[in-house]
């Protein structure tokens, strides 16, 4: 099995790989004790499986994962070529890929496994961290759409927001789906801080079925070359946001 190297968000996030094989094992056995979940991405965003880390095993350089919930997804894991892992460890994020999952037993129980990867990437920086929008100030996206009548304006719903991008929700699922199509001159109303003009670029997409049948499109998107200034009041959002969830989770809201 070969390891690849990371290609999530945006590209001064190779700041922050770690190549050191003693760090990436100490990081990975924090997600494990902490028991914090991690995202499995597979086909590029179209499929997303919830795991953990069952052990780590640096003497044969292996990583055992727990099982998805049906054969199904984890033949198509199994299949994949590309898989890319999101976690969390202290607030902080945790990116890295493989390209191949390979079929194993841990504890005599059915696992995934991995190698033990040759680079991840810890985002520390406050910028990076993903907020979720409240859905009592929630915020709108506007895009730009070339239609049959010329230049139409397409609005969707933001789920949450980093300094490195947005996800966003297309109820009606016209927005393209390929990682790395562009939507430019769009414009994000975030309460509190006013309406931003960006440009953003698809990076994965997830198609949610929600409880009474209904689907809805996930797509998570980039901000493609942010100016300084709206970094900055990208960032002033999240602090913001920070700021009233710690207050209603301490009361004082």
């Amino acid at each position: 099995m070969e390891l690849i190297q990371p290609e999530f968000g945006t590209e001064n996030q190779a700041l922050y790989q770690v190549h050191s094989r003693q760090e990436i094992i100490r990081l990975l056995a924090g997600i494990a004790d902490q028991h914090q979940l991690i995202t499995m991405t597979i086909n590029n965003g179209a499929e997303i499986v919830v795991t953990s880390i069952l052990e780590i095993d640096g003497k044969n350089n292996r990583v055992f994962l727990d099982c998805a919930q049906n054969k199904t997804s984890n033949q198509r894991i199994i299949e994949s070529n590309n898989i890319e892992f999101e976690s969390s460890l202290d607030k902080v994020r945790i990116l890295f890929s493989a390209t191949q999952v390979s079929e194993c037993t841990q504890d005599g129980r059915p696992a995934l496994c991995i190698e033990i990867p040759s680079t991840l990437i810890r985002l520390q920086r406050r910028e990076y961290f993903r907020v979720n929008i409240p859905a009592g100030q929630p915020s709108r996206c506007t895009i730009p759409l070339d239609g049959p009548s010329g230049s139409e304006r397409y609005d969707v719903t933001l789920v949450d927001i980093s300094g490195g991008g947005v996800a966003l929700l297309d109820e009606r699922k016209i927005l393209k789906t390929e990682p790395g199509a562009e939507y430019n001159q769009c414009q994000i109303q975030l309460p509190g801080i006013g309406a931003l003009q960006v440009d953003l670029r698809i990076r994965n997409w997830q198609d949610l079925t929600l409880t009474h049948g209904k689907t809805n499109r996930r797509l998570g998107c980039e901000f493609s070359a942010l100016s300084p200034g709206l970094v900055t009041l990208v960032q002033r959002y999240i602090m913001q946001l920070e700021r009233e969830r710690n207050a209603r989770l301490t009361g004082l809201a």
